[in-house]
């Protein structure tokens, strides 16, 4: 049975500059390494060793209506294998992107909270 693998806590934003570094700031943490104006993360989001959630801010041109600006996000070596699997628990699947070096699936859980499975694209 496939397991996701890390879970970060995901921010969409305006300005992922100003949003990482209040965060950074506010919990006495570093910006990874690799941040840009698309996506920052704090916390070792795709280190699978990590012992707590990480925190992505993933930046988006405005806020999508019914999409809740904070979620989770599970970043999963099996992408997109447990897409599938989520469908068959009784999650509902919205749309795929693959953007920014990022590659991931957006789906509804059975109450109709957003949620995304994705990783990092293999280089």
């Amino acid at each position: 049975m496939a397991s996701l693998s890390s879970l970060s806590i995901t921010f969409d934003c305006l300005d992922v500059e100003a949003q990482s570094i209040f965060w950074a700031d506010l919990l006495g943490a570093e910006i990874d390494a690799g941040a840009n104006e698309f996506v920052a993360s704090i916390g070792g989001v795709h280190n699978t060793e990590a012992p707590t959630p990480g925190m992505l801010f993933l930046k988006v041109d405005e806020r999508a209506e019914g999409k809740n600006p904070l979620h989770i996000d599970f970043d999963d070596p099996h992408y997109p294998n447990d897409v599938g699997r989520a469908v068959s628990l009784g999650a509902q699947k919205i749309a795929s992107f693959d953007e920014h070096g990022i590659e991931w699936t957006t789906l509804k859980d059975p109450e109709g909270n957003l949620f995304d499975i994705g990783r990092r694209k293999p280089d």
